[in-house]
């Protein structure tokens, strides 16, 4: 990078983590302490059906119309970040066997802005997102500030239910400018207070609201399923997801959020019980908020 000394992709921690069982999905998370910042990456190993759920006032997102992907990358560092997919499609790619035309994973990119207060031109370049896709490994992921969520507002956070034989789960990177709310309606970051409460006072004592300034907050997310889909029952749900987590971070999707969600089935089976993709949306719904909630870590 330059002017700087080539950091080092960290891939091993001993923060706690939740374990899941979903053989079809590896997660492999990478930072750079040097940034601080990092990436988390999602493959698929027999790829997924996707869809994708774009809001707010300027997203920062590569490669999201396929509607099949390989794999999802999320990274900090803004729109330098995007260049963490190139790592992971290399990876990717040097597993195939070679051919001519080459093999040509598709990879999903999505990033934050995590550049408050850090010094340096440090961000999640190709070496990290490839460190994140070599590490990715089955059933595990690290809550709070790790990954992508290194120097997130927040953190990444996931969830994971199964209903007989589907497995549903979440994943989301918190960066909003929003609050987190949990179900009993408290607020759990910054300062405690409910942003309504702050806007009614300011608009008590006449106030002025600051102008709108796109591009540096976020939340990216992923619903990812083994129910089979097809891409318009996904998008459905995407976005019926995507809406409720207004739930959970507010204000949500405003002009200085650029959010985006994927959801992603790798089709295995087909579960009577959940042939609705409303029920589904609201048990997954449930599973982002939870997400949301432990986005927080330990720290909070």
């Amino acid at each position: 990078m330059p002017g700087e000394i080539t950091p080092l992709p960290l891939t091993g921690f001993s923060t706690s983590c939740f374990e899941f069982h979903f053989p079809r999905l590896s997660i492999g998370i990478a930072e750079y302490d040097e940034g601080p910042t990092g990436c988390t990456v999602f493959i698929f190993d027999q790829g997924a059906v996707t869809a994708v759920d774009i809001r707010g006032g300027m997203p920062g997102v590569v490669e999201s119309e396929y509607r099949f992907h390989h794999a999802i990358c999320f990274a900090g560092g803004s729109l330098h970040g995007l260049e963490a997919v190139s790592g992971v499609r290399s990876v990717l790619t040097a597993k195939e066997t070679p051919s001519n035309p080459p093999p040509l994973p598709l990879v999903a990119g999505a990033i934050i802005f995590d550049w408050f207060k850090r010094k340096g031109f440090i961000y999640p370049d190709k070496a990290l997102g490839a460190a994140a896709a070599e590490a990715a490994s089955k059933g595990r992921f690290y809550n709070g500030r790790r990954g992508a969520g290194r120097w997130a507002g927040v953190g990444q956070g996931g969830a994971y239910r199964e209903i007989g034989p589907t497995k549903i789960a979440v994943f989301t990177v918190v960066n909003a400018l929003g609050d987190i709310v949990d179900r009993d309606g408290r607020v759990r970051t910054r300062d405690h207070i409910h942003p309504c409460e702050k806007l009614e006072a300011r608009l008590a004592r006449g106030g002025r609201s600051s102008a709108d300034q796109v591009g540096q907050h976020t939340t990216l997310t992923l619903v990812v399923t083994n129910q089979k889909w097809d891409h318009g029952e996904l998008s459905q749900i995407g976005r019926q997801v995507h809406a409720s987590m207004a739930r959970a971070i507010q204000p949500f999707h405003t002009m200085r959020d650029g959010d985006v969600l994927f959801t992603a089935t790798t089709g295995e089976v087909e579960n009577k019980r959940l042939k609705s993709s409303m029920d589904f949306g609201m048990i997954a719904s449930e599973l982002a908020w939870d997400a949301v909630l432990n986005s927080l870590g330990e720290e909070d």
